[in-house]
């Protein structure tokens, strides 16, 4: 099919997005897509709200996998495009869109031109929360058809279109999700002697946290606290009974995202002593980091730059999540950049990217794939 077709197929799943295990009209969609492929080398298995759809090789001894994550974010679309999310207060602000347009492209590449060896495509829910990938892997679904290689792309504003960007090793960071409830005695503003005002806990408890990469991680490791959230009272003249933080951690080592969270967990007891309060710690969705198998990686880079199909950026490592990292834990593969080149980041509510990356996604996997299939 031409390029237009997947294009046009991106505008379709961009108006669709949906939350972490919701994607019922997303999986209905690309049911509606597959179903237009030839049957004869397909076989289909839902897994949740997502897909696991194998094409069969010519002479197979190796089934190889490629990865799609489906779900959108709470975002409200501020772009100018013609297509925009149907479903109010969420968008597709990750590029999940473009990330399954490439997964559909690539299978119908392999359905009309067979490989020698089995191709697995993953449409995956929920990486964006609480995490498809983990689950995933323990399914009979998943064990049915378990692949000996997997292989992953993210979109990357910051590079032009026709780049691909990787790295041997850690690419993207170990992550964990921090909500922390600090709960105190509500009271009237004049009287404030006569309450325990948890905003002002809140205050004391998100100065703190900075300190923690500031003056606890070797300044030669790499970590982030992010408090991206923050509520707590009723009006302005009642103090507040109870506060609640928001936030995230990352880091590109295990040990260290040990000593973040050993850290916060002290602050926050501090706090509770300090402020005669009582607090509650939520880790929410942790994820583990991304580690591209090192040799694998280079075969990739030097094929892609052999191939002439994208320019070849060797990257620094990210400290974006990522729960393919979990997929990597178990199946050697890696996961690398797309160049789309947007002035707006991940996660932005303008964000719109070219969509000329989209045939540039489908021949590296597919021309990759296919050549990784015709090695002994």
């Amino acid at each position: 099919m031409e390029t237009d077709h997947w294009i046009s197929v991106r505008r379709d799943l961009h108006q669709i997005p949906e939350a972490g295990f919701a994607e019922h009209e997303t999986q209905d969609y690309l049911r509606q897509v597959i179903a237009t492929m030839n049957p004869a080398r397909l076989e289909v298995v839902p897994w949740r709200t997502g897909l696991l759809v194998k094409v069969r090789g010519t002479s197979p001894r190796r089934t190889l996998a490629y990865r799609a994550d489906m779900d959108g974010l709470p975002v409200t679309e501020q772009t100018n495009l013609s297509f925009p999310s149907r479903h109010l207060g969420y968008m597709h602000a990750c590029g999940h869109d473009l990330h399954m347009a490439i997964a559909l492209g690539v299978l119908h590449h392999f359905v009309e031109e067979p490989m020698e060896d089995h191709l697995l495509v993953i449409f995956q829910p929920a990486e964006e929360g609480p995490g498809g990938a983990q689950p995933l892997l323990g399914s009979e679904e998943f064990r049915r058809w378990h692949p000996d290689v997997a292989l992953a792309l993210h979109i990357a504003p910051e590079y032009p279109v026709g780049t691909v960007a990787t790295r041997p090793g850690v690419l993207f960071a170990n992550t964990s999700e921090l909500f922390i409830d600090l709960f105190g005695h509500g009271g009237h503003a004049a009287f404030p002697h006569r309450a325990n005002d948890m905003v002002v806990a809140a205050a004391h408890l998100v100065t703190q946290l900075q300190s923690v990469v500031a003056r606890n991680i070797n300044p030669l490791d790499a970590a982030v606290i992010t408090v991206g959230k923050i509520t707590g009272g009723h009006k302005q003249n009642i103090i507040a009974e109870h506060a609640r933080l928001e936030g995230t951690l990352r880091t590109l080592s295990r040990d260290t995202m040990a000593v973040l969270k050993e850290r916060v967990a002290a602050l926050v007891q501090g706090i509770e002593a300090g402020f005669q309060c009582r607090a509650n710690i939520d880790w929410g969705a942790n994820y583990c980091q991304v580690a591209n198998h090192p040799e694998f990686t280079r075969t990739f880079m030097e094929w892609v730059s052999n191939s002439g199909c994208a320019d070849l950026v060797e990257c620094p490592a990210a400290m974006t999540g990522e729960d393919f990292g979990y997929i990597l834990e178990e199946v050697p593969g890696l996961m690398f950049w797309l160049g789309v080149d947007s002035p707006h980041s991940l996660h932005d509510a303008h964000l719109e990217p070219q969509e000329a990356a989209i045939p540039v996604g489908i021949t590296v996997v597919s021309g990759f794939m296919r050549w990784l299939s015709q090695q002994p």
